[in-house]
């Protein structure tokens, strides 16, 4: 049977804890990492009624989107709603795991979802990360390289863009001479050893550095590899916040906030003035997301869709771009079905269920 761990290791395959934003919280929340799975109840956030309709559905993992828990807790006496559902949860041994910002900003992750809801193509990074990734250079003998190299790929290495297994490699020769208490892999103690190699150069995550040189030393047929790591100032083009396409065939403005409306069951879509021209080039954020309108603005973009935007920052796009607020929840409903995806597609006896209850806190008159 599944164990809480165990659901954490998939949705963290797919969006790594590490992607999340500084002022995050993303992971596990609530509940012991060992305890056996006995369903799993999936919403954007969590409420006492979700934590009882867990409790009567007989899930023991409540899978959120929005942490409950984002600032610590200095007491827990039930005065906020925070604490009444940690209480809750804890008394009825149910467990609570959030997946935010770092699903946010995964590749497939909550905007690539928007945009495929609104039929977006060409999809890029709207903001892409920065200051992210490491390079990685290896010297490596000729006749090892191949399994170095492979072993460096299947640890994460040599993703850039759409592309995978990225290197690149330079033939030359190294010198060293083995001491007293070395065990070289060719040469002989204390003879100068002349050897081809290969140095491999390719490019990861930092948050993969200790996997990475894990499996470069498991790999690696030298007692003590030569290799060093740089950080980079390259932008991370396939992970960050929102995402901007294109629409297969250019829509008239009104029609396309009709779109967005019916899309995501909005109350309503709020927006800057009409530019009377057609909408082909959109970028969007999930949730609060009115701050990359700007991103959007600069990235050429007919439209950007957000869940909330501030009131005096709209005045900087009207006339140039159109900006459309549909609310936070409303943006980010779609969240719920990655989730099933990831785990069902892991676990697919395991019963995983989208909550009944709309958690949204904003009614609509």
């Amino acid at each position: 049977m599944a164990k809480i761990k165990d659901i954490a290791a998939a949705l963290e395959m797919f969006a790594p804890l590490p992607l999340q934003d500084g002022f995050d919280n993303a992971g596990l929340q609530v509940g012991l990492t060992e305890a056996e799975v006995t369903g799993v109840l999936l919403c954007l956030d969590v409420t006492e009624k979700v934590v009882d309709e867990a409790v009567a559905s007989g899930c023991n993992l409540i899978v959120s989107h929005h942490p409950l828990i984002f600032s610590p807790l200095k007491k827990i006496t039930g005065s906020t709603y925070v604490e009444r559902c940690v209480i809750k949860a804890l008394s009825n041994g149910v467990a609570i795991y959030s997946a935010h910002t770092n699903i946010d900003n995964a590749p497939g992750g909550v905007n690539y979802r928007i945009a495929g809801k609104l039929g977006l193509g060409n999809l890029k990074i709207l903001v892409p990360k920065e200051n992210a990734l490491l390079k990685l250079s290896v010297y490596v003998p000729t006749a090892a390289a191949d399994a170095v190299r492979n072993a460096l790929f299947a640890a994460g290495c040599g993703k850039i863009g759409n592309y995978g297994s990225c290197s690149y490699n330079v033939q030359g020769y190294g010198t060293f001479e083995a001491g007293e208490g070395a065990n070289p892999f060719c040469g002989s103690v204390g003879e100068l050893h002349k050897e081809e190699e290969v140095r491999i150069d390719t490019i990861l995550p930092a948050y993969l550095k200790s996997k990475v040189v894990k499996a470069l030393l498991a790999a690696h047929p030298y007692e003590d590899p030569a290799f060093d790591l740089y950080p980079l100032q390259n932008s991370w083009a396939t992970a960050g916040t929102g995402v901007i396409g294109e629409l297969p065939v250019e829509c008239e403005e009104r029609e396309f906030l009709e779109r967005i409306k019916t899309t995501f069951s909005a109350g309503s879509v709020r927006h800057t003035s009409l530019q009377g021209k057609k909408v082909k080039r959109v970028a969007l954020c999930g949730g609060a997301g009115g701050s990359f309108a700007g991103a959007a603005l600069a990235a050429g973009a007919d439209l950007y869709l957000t869940g909330e935007a501030r009131y005096h920052d709209l005045f900087n796009y009207d006339g140039k771009m159109i900006v459309a607020v549909i609310g936070h929840y409303e943006s980010e409903q779609f969240t719920m079905d990655i989730f099933k995806e990831i785990i069902s597609g892991a676990f697919p006896q395991l019963c995983v269920k989208v909550t009944e209850n709309n958690t949204n806190p904003i009614q609509y008159l």
